[in-house]
């Protein structure tokens, strides 16, 4: 559907909720501004081809928008096994928009950085995972902080395929991401973790969707936050379970640290289950930091302020503890734990 027909979704939507259309649009909503290419840049052994602006028809205003925009498009063939591929992706101009689509063929590591100042960036990212392989994916936003970010993600997972998906939110100013994922074939697992550290003002709403279309079908979505200053933190969740789609496993947890008064959190999980012989359960808490374990970390020579990174640092971290991968494990909690200790020296 075209940008300029489709009627802005309502707030009562469970999706725009919290971040409606309008407050994430870039200018004005009747309209579809002038825009810079997100310049996705890759070390010389991997190569990245440009491709022609997608015809695809969107039934979601946000991808609408974005596919209307136009900006960068580029895909990336993993066709055989490699070392881990970075990717960077920089931001610039007054608006920037960039497309990317992974055709993944054999089991590897992707990781984005993205990066840049801009006033408004949107980035809609698309995957495919071949029957029999494994990805890795690894995404960090670190935009400037005065940076509207729009981020939509769309993959389908294979029969017996895997996919593990980690992001860090750490940049942006307000931040909307509407990430979803289908599990197309039996054997198919996805585990996903979202981290995101909220300080001063910052708003992110990162909604995730996981649709299990076959049974014998696995999902794991842990998301964590920490929440400073009079920031908000959105977490909305769907697991859908297809009729017939019996001996799925499916979880999702959130949990949300607050570290000031002023600061909030929403925790949203949502199950639609059609099967019957299956495994689904959700969890959410939010709670301020525990002073018992204040009073531990003080007792042994922290002072607050150390005490108190120490803990957020730690409970951060733990969003990734249900990745497989140690590379992209450990290249994740190297960028929060290196973001986390410029925070501490602000």
């Amino acid at each position: 559907m075209i940008y300029q027909k489709m009627t802005i979704p309502p707030r009562s939507e469970h999706l725009w909720r919290y971040t409606p259309w309008p407050r994430i649009h870039p200018s004005s909503i009747d309209k579809v501004p002038d825009v810079d290419g997100v310049i996705f840049s890759l070390s010389e052994q991997h190569e990245m081809e440009s491709v022609a602006h997608s015809t695809v028809a969107h039934d979601d205003i946000a991808r609408a928008f974005l596919q209307s925009a136009g900006g960068s498009h580029n895909r990336l063939v993993v066709s055989e096994e490699s070392e881990p591929i970075h990717i960077d992706a920089r931001a610039s101009g007054h608006i920037a928009v960039g497309h990317l689509h992974l055709d993944v063929k054999a089991s590897g590591v992707v990781l984005i950085h993205l990066t840049g100042e801009p006033e408004w960036v949107g980035i809609h990212i698309t995957g495919k995972i071949h029957p029999n392989t494994q990805l890795s994916f690894g995404f960090v936003n670190e935009l400037g902080s005065n940076t509207k970010f729009l981020r939509c993600e769309d993959w389908i997972v294979e029969r017996d395929a895997e996919l593990e998906h980690a992001t860090l939110s750490i940049g942006g100013f307000r931040c909307k991401s509407d990430l979803r994922t289908t599990l197309n074939g039996t054997g198919s697992t996805i585990r996903q973790s979202v981290t995101a550290n909220a300080v001063g003002s910052r708003h992110d709403d990162e909604h995730v969707e996981i649709h299990h279309l076959h049974g014998h079908t696995n999902s794991d979505l842990v998301m964590n936050s920490a929440c400073s200053g009079n920031s908000h933190f959105i977490a909305t969740g769907l697991l859908t379970i297809a009729e017939g789609a019996n001996k799925t496993d499916a979880s999702q947890v959130f949990r949300n640290l607050l570290l000031s008064e002023r600061a909030r959190a929403e925790a949203i999980p949502e199950l639609e289950v059609l099967a019957d012989d299956v495994s689904a359960a959700h969890g959410a808490a939010t709670a301020p930091v525990d002073q018992n374990q204040m009073h531990y970390l003080m007792s042994r020579g922290l002072s607050p302020d150390e005490s108190k990174s120490l803990i957020v640092s730690g409970f951060l971290l733990n969003a990734f503890s249900n990745l497989s991968n140690k590379y992209l494990t450990q290249e994740m909690q190297t960028r929060l734990t290196v973001h986390l200790e410029c925070e501490l020296k602000r």
